[in-house]
């Protein structure tokens, strides 16, 4: 994967005092965006936006309002009308307290609105800067009601995911970005005069049911950022959650459903998660934001690629998006690390700044599928669940028809064991875990009021993520669905065949 040369050069940036007064001040996006120390807030970005837009090429709209009322803005640049067929999603700050995304973007903005030819023509440029304005100005991680928006995207329940999701069912981009911060200093980094390493990390989509295709060239284009970001001088690796080494478990991002990458990915885009890392203790955690920012724009930069590249992508987004489903839907995945393989992890000294190599075989970094089901032709919603299930089926776009008559199918039942709580310490598994047991199939008369929800539609990999009833992690661990969910009953979503 080749890179063009793109907004990289101190000499190309821009004082905002190009746009008037009332833009944001140089002193707080300085000429060089490698200086910045301090954060732009919701009313600075919203004065910025409202003096940034150039007709034919910049617009700027409302997609929504948060909790609180706040406007969720969108910024479109497209130089090239109907020739820019390359379509990318760059969206952020979901968590109200990870800043440097959102940062990276505005100054991408300024930057863009004075050298427009710096946009390839065949790119059409959508950004999402600050997905979260509540949280933004409460300097928290929620929303305004409190709600984690990257473990809304199955059930949608906030304006704010909603409005991101509806945005990107209807532009469909063949690349989409989510942008985050993690901490550096951490509890178990820090009890051992560590820190994490890497101040820029990126991981692609991996969920289970996005073509295998779209997941190897996400794989690949993390790989190949790694040159660029070494000849800045910035530590990277690939995206990993977990503890430190050699004792605690690393492995790469979560393969559920719930957050925007995989949200993304199963709707056929190249979907990406970038997080920079910040020292939380620190006596000024914005100390090093330029740095960070300047990490984000390299990777930015790096996805966009050449043109060769966007084509390419192009296509596979596109055929991604025509792919049948596969015979089989995995229900029970996790990290492991298959061969027992020592890797090393860098991390780096707290008081000197030394970084070591530490070996590891707890660098889990295979996906295995422990647990899979036939893939059925639709499924259904018990009558007596329907007003349950409509508000999210519409949250998600998807297509259903409400049986006015009643209709004999072949059905296969699923009935809950048990749904498992507590967090698993030894198998490192999330909480919320439902054990099923499927019932014989049989043909059965089904009720007026019945939800049918086919698989022949667009959005059948979103469907089927909501819906699968043999899911090891699936709906009825949520609020709202948990008391749908009785052991020993069956669940109210079937499988049709």
């Amino acid at each position: 994967m080749s890179v063009a040369p793109f907004l990289r050069s101190a000499g190309i940036l821009l004082c905002l005092s190009t746009f008037g007064s009332a833009g944001l001040p140089q002193a707080l996006i300085p000429v060089d965006h490698r200086a910045m120390h301090r954060t732009i807030s919701y009313e600075e970005m919203s004065s910025f936006l409202q003096q940034i837009v150039r007709p034919g090429f910049i617009t700027v709209t409302e997609e929504g309002r948060s909790t609180q009322g706040r406007k969720l803005f969108l910024v479109r640049l497209n130089r090239g009308g109907a020739k820019a067929r390359f379509r990318v999603l760059y969206y952020a700050q979901q968590h109200g307290d990870e800043v440097a995304g959102k940062d990276a973007q505005l100054t991408l903005i300024r930057d863009l609105a004075r050298h427009p030819d710096l946009l390839p023509e065949d790119v059409d440029l959508y950004l999402m800067p600050m997905l979260n304005p509540d949280g933004a100005e409460a300097h928290r991680r929620t929303n305004g009601v409190d709600a984690d928006l990257n473990r809304d995207h199955l059930l949608m329940a906030q304006p704010e995911t909603r409005a991101l999701q509806q945005l990107a069912r209807r532009i469909r981009p063949h690349l989409a970005v989510d942008s985050h911060e993690f901490g550096r200093d951490g509890d178990g980094y820090r009890a051992k005069g560590w820190e994490a390493w890497p101040i820029i990390t990126m991981d692609g989509a991996n969920h289970p049911l996005i073509p295998g295709y779209l997941k190897r060239a996400g794989m690949e284009a993390v790989a190949s950022a790694a040159p660029l970001l070494q000849k800045a001088g910035h530590a990277y690796r690939r995206y990993s959650v977990g503890g430190p080494p050699p004792e605690e478990e690393t492995r790469p991002s979560t393969p559920e459903v719930d957050d925007g990458r995989n949200g993304m990915g199963t709707l056929g885009a190249l979907s990406f998660i970038i997080e920079s890392g910040v020292r939380h203790r620190a006596s000024d955690p914005q100390a090093d934001l330029g740095e960070r920012v300047d990490g984000y724009r390299i990777l930015y930069q790096h996805l966009l690629g050449n043109r060769p590249w966007r084509n390419r992508i192009r296509k596979l987004a596109e055929r991604a998006r025509r792919e049948p489903l596969p015979p089989f839907i995995a229900t029970n995945v996790f990290w492991a690390n298959r061969d027992g393989k020592v890797s090393t992890v860098k991390i780096t000294e707290a008081a000197s700044g030394r970084v070591l190599d530490v070996p590891t075989a707890n660098d889990m970094t295979d996906l295995v599928v422990k647990g899979s089901v036939p893939t059925p032709r639709a499924y259904v919603i018990e009558a007596s669940a329907a007003a349950r299930f409509i508000p999210v089926l519409e949250a998600q776009g998807l297509r259903w028809e409400t049986l006015v008559a009643p209709r004999r199918m072949r059905v296969e039942r699923c009935r809950l064991l048990r749904l498992e709580e507590p967090y698993d310490d030894l198998y490192q598994r999330y909480k919320d875990r439902q054990i099923v047991e499927r019932l014989a199939v049989a043909d059965l008369d089904l009720p007026v009021g019945s939800l049918l929800v086919p698989l022949d539609q667009d959005l059948a990999r979103r469907a089927i993520q909501l819906l699968e009833p043999c899911l090891l992690y699936g709906l009825y661990g949520y609020p709202g669905f948990r008391d749908l969910a009785r052991p020993g009953a069956s669940l109210p979503v079937s499988r049709v065949f």
